[in-house]
């Protein structure tokens, strides 16, 4: 891809308008440092140093498109809680959207919390329970969808599993984006095996990608597009699923793109160092939607969100990639 055509293509993402559906939840950062192990178990005593919040799940994926545009949006399920109101607090001083949120005292907000010394990641302390939307509010979500459609360039849907993602709210939500020709991005969770009907694009890692096509994982293999394992898998997800595009992300690999009647598209790694790979599947589902809207191939589109993540995963803590550190990266 050219300088010009990069320009080109980064030019056009602040027009986009681009919906985030998914599980939704706070990530927390207890940043500190070890000194000595606790008299009372063999455990290190972390002395915190700072706090940190950020939006994560569905909600990272829509701060990582807030960078770029002011059109994003984000529908999901949150509690009436202290964690709810930082979460809304830190959405909207990112600028992401939050008419379509779902609010209800029956609700928890997920939030997960890193406990992290000396760079080193410690311990995670999930707090959770899973939900379950009734159909007033099933319902009420998707009349919300529907509303935006006609204002919407993509919509992303990222599922952590959390209970938002049911079989029928997928199909009826898969059904008004076909029926509105909208451009349609789903991170499965083989955890919660849906049938997805008619997606542009379905990104799941290397593990996950296995584990929804019912295969063992293998050793990688280098290059990719060698790896008679992954090709294989990547033949039956086109079979059990009905999309135009197939983007599995592989680490220190970089990531793979299949689309059918062509031969496997393989996009090296770009990450010059490795800090902390949470949220880098967040920044690449965000930057490839986003680069499809504005016109890129998928080839194009899987740079674009290939530079991303490397910038991301170059940060400590659930970081973004900015359009500075993007074009930055492909001069380096």
């Amino acid at each position: 891809m050219t300088p010009a055509r990069l320009t080109e293509i980064v030019s056009r993402f602040s027009s986009a308008r681009i919906l985030v559906v998914g599980d939704i939840m706070l990530d927390e950062f207890i940043w500190g440092k070890v000194s000595r192990i606790s008299p009372e178990a063999p455990v290190p005593v972390v002395e915190v140093v700072r706090e940190e919040y950020f939006p994560g799940g569905a909600a990272n994926v829509a701060r990582n498109l807030a960078e770029f545009t002011k059109g994003a949006a984000v529908l999901g399920a949150i509690g009436e809680d202290l964690h709810a109101e930082r979460l809304k607090t830190l959405l909207r001083e990112e600028g992401v959207q939050l008419d379509a949120l779902i609010q209800d005292a029956a609700f928890s907000t997920i939030v997960k919390t890193r406990i992290i010394a000396r760079q080193q990641h410690v311990v995670r302390i999930d707090r959770e329970r899973r939900l379950t939307l009734t159909a007033q509010q099933s319902a009420r979500a998707l009349a919300r969808l529907e509303a935006l459609l006609p204002q919407l360039d993509a919509i992303v849907i990222e599922d952590y599993g959390k209970g938002l993602l049911t079989q029928d709210f997928a199909t009826q939500l898969c059904t008004l984006a076909n029926r509105a020709g909208k451009i349609l991005a789903v991170d499965p969770n083989p955890h919660n095996p849906l049938r997805w009907e008619r997606v542009t694009v379905i990104k799941p890692n290397r593990v996950e990608a296995f584990a929804s096509a019912g295969v063992l994982p293998s050793e990688p293999i280098d290059p990719p597009t060698a790896d008679s394992a992954l090709v294989a898998v990547g033949q039956t997800l086109s079979q059990r699923w009905p999309f135009d595009q197939l983007l599995i992300t592989l680490g220190e690999q970089g990531m793979i793109l299949f689309q059918k009647d062509t031969a496997p598209y393989h996009a090296p790694t770009r990450a010059l160092k490795v800090f902390d790979v949470s949220g880098a599947g967040d920044t690449v589902i965000a930057l490839y939607t986003l680069a499809l809207c504005a016109g890129a191939t998928p080839p194009e589109a899987a740079e674009i969100a290939n530079h991303a993540s490397g910038v991301v995963v170059g940060k400590l803590g659930t970081a973004t990639c900015t359009p500075a550190e993007l074009l930055a990266s492909f001069d380096s």
